[in-house]
């Protein structure tokens, strides 16, 4: 699939709320939290258009019940996608929207996502670098696949930052309040 990078869109929060209303009703009870996370959730930072969402859930073998519906629905169905304990849905085809991702409540993968979303929302040098650094990626790789592996050990050391940071914020006793 072909590099689609965009400047942030204040548009990407309404979209990961409509989905997030029309998730709650498929999936009910199932579901204990939806987060926007990822490059569409921190304000100015340059993503691909397509939302990820993370849906926190009880049991996560109870999300296989309901791949034939999302199915039915349009969504792509690829299981855990190469991270165990995850159910993935791509919503849009070549044309992608979302990525919604399923994990159980206790799953590690969870505070891994949310500490680098809240690392970048609190530091803007932060994102204007990560946002530099994509910009190059997308002028030398078309593909999707290319980039995101290109863009794999930068992202994994500013990972490394935001646990820093956020232990150190656990340790001073401070908490984020960037929760959408």
């Amino acid at each position: 699939m072909k590099v689609r990078l965009s400047n942030f869109d204040e548009n990407w929060a309404k979209m990961f709320q409509m989905e997030e209303q029309f998730l709650n009703n498929i999936f009910g009870d199932e579901i204990i939290k939806c987060e926007h996370f990822g490059s569409t959730s921190v304000k100015g930072l340059k993503a691909k258009p397509v939302i990820d969402m993370m849906c926190i859930v009880k049991e996560i073998e109870r999300i296989d019940f309901f791949n034939q519906k999302m199915n039915s629905l349009g969504y792509d169905v690829a299981g855990e996608w190469g991270i165990p304990g995850r159910r993935l849905f791509r919503k849009g085809g070549e044309n992608r929207t979302h990525h919604i991702h399923f994990y159980q409540y206790d799953n590690p993968q969870i505070n891994r996502h949310l500490i680098f979303r809240d690392y970048l929302r609190a530091h803007p040098e932060a994102v204007s670098k990560y946002s530099r650094f994509k910009d190059e990626l997308a002028q030398r790789f078309e593909d999707t696949r290319e980039y995101s592996q290109a863009k794999k050990s930068f992202v994994q050391e500013m990972e490394k930052k935001a646990l820093y940071w956020f232990e150190e914020k656990q340790r001073n006793g401070t908490r984020s309040t960037n929760d959408e």
